[in-house]
């Protein structure tokens, strides 16, 4: 922690005072263009990724980069609720949902009950991932654990991307081209990132 201590005196000296105004004005309201959807994982840092400033992004994160189905429900549903708050009170003009390489999370999908025992309620979040396991397990019978690793985590995104279309406010502002959304794959070791091309259905390098 106490790296995290001094972190915070060097960010009030640095930083913030380099960009005092900008601190001020976010003081006052944020005006985000972006949700950005990723992963907990700690080596998944949007801001760094994406070279973005305070109050650009709006950022939901959780094990393998989820998008429920929409639903109004009676139980807590803190992603869902975050991206209602991004379409509707920030009025965000994109979305973008980031998996990444070496994820735990969809690697997961692949363990034993035994091996899950002590993670029940990881085990529960991770059941909205049983189409994504069936689509890999169905189209690549004979993936090596590397290849089915990588592709989990791709169709994963996909499937994120079709989940944010249940959302009737998203399908709508889509449709009528108000929102743009995006996927993307960052592969950790090579700091690459992939934008997802809807038209070829293809995984493409940006830059």
């Amino acid at each position: 922690m106490d790296s995290l201590f001094k972190g915070a005196v060097r960010f009030r000296e640095r930083s913030f005072a380099n960009n005092k105004e900008l601190f001020q004005k976010l003081g006052q309201e944020q005006k985000p263009h972006t949700l950005f959807i990723g992963c907990s994982d700690s080596r998944v840092v949007p801001e760094l990724i994406t070279k973005a400033m305070p109050g650009e992004l709006f950022v939901v994160r959780n094990i393998a980069n989820i998008v429920p189905r929409y639903r109004v429900a009676k139980e807590y549903v803190a992603t869902t609720a975050a991206i209602e708050y991004a379409i509707v009170a920030l009025n965000v003009e994109n979305i973008v949902v980031c998996g990444h390489s070496n994820c735990g999370g969809c690697n997961a999908l692949y363990s034993t009950p035994e091996q899950m025992m002590d993670l029940p309620n990881v085990e529960h979040w991770l059941e909205q991932l049983a189409p994504v396991r069936q689509q890999v397990d169905e189209n690549y019978p004979n993936a090596s654990p590397e290849e089915r690793e990588w592709i989990t985590e791709q169709v994963n995104i996909v499937a994120q991307l079709d989940n944010l279309m249940s959302y009737p406010l998203i399908r709508d502002r889509f449709k009528d081209g108000k929102l743009k959304l995006y996927g993307w794959y960052y592969v950790i070791d090579k700091g690459e990132v992939y934008n997802f091309n809807i038209e070829t259905r293809e995984f493409e390098l940006i830059g």
